[in-house]
């Protein structure tokens, strides 16, 4: 997979089939994000190498199979392609052409409360997701603040966010995580509690 993929979306996993297989990948609305501006295009694989493949209002009926571990080999309208399979996370499989740049990315509906049909709700989905998921880190996180050229913690956004609203410290007060070494990122304890 070519380099600016992994750049572009990092910490990909190999799809694994005792992972993914059957939780995750067989029977999902995986939603093709390259040309949804264009037209929606809905994959699902299912058991017994069967691939729906829904466009508008038509849907067709093609095959797929693992060749070996994470390797692909699905046939549609275009032909016979291989691909390798990556999960970014529970929602989002990447499946790269093997040998090129080429990758398609899909989004499962069936894990979204909404339909997904135009670009801007493919970013309203990434957009909440990933402000939860900062969310739950940054709440569960430990961080140092510093006020007066003295620094204290470390303590928890709940902790900090207590602190400022009992008025013992300000919300404009620079904080780090536990794991940096400096104030350079120049976080206020207010951006940490904004995300909450």
């Amino acid at each position: 997979m070519s380099a600016a993929i992994f750049n572009l979306l990092p910490n990909l996993q190999p799809f694994h089939h005792e992972t993914h297989y059957e939780d995750l990948f067989l029977n999902q609305h995986w939603v093709l994000v390259n040309g949804i501006s264009k037209k929606k295009a809905v994959y699902v694989f299912k058991d017994e190498n069967t691939l729906h493949i829904s466009e508008s209002k038509t849907i067709t009926e093609t095959s797929w199979c693992i060749e070996k571990k994470n390797l692909f080999s699905i046939v549609t309208e275009d032909g016979e392609t291989t691909v390798k399979a990556y999960f970014k996370d529970d929602d989002i499989l990447i499946l790269n052409r093997l040998q090129t740049d080429d990758c398609a990315i899909f989004i499962n509906e069936s894990s979204y409360s909404d339909s997904l049909n135009s670009l801007e709700d493919v970013q309203q989905f990434l957009h909440e997701k990933y402000k939860n998921k900062a969310s739950d880190i940054i709440h569960d996180h430990e961080f140092y603040y510093i006020e007066k050229s003295k620094e204290f913690g470390p303590f928890t956004v709940e902790e900090l966010t207590k602190k400022v609203k009992d008025e013992v410290i300000s919300p404009y007060c620079f904080v780090r995580d536990v794991n940096e070494n400096d104030y350079s990122n120049r976080l206020r304890i207010r951006d940490l509690t904004r995300e909450l």
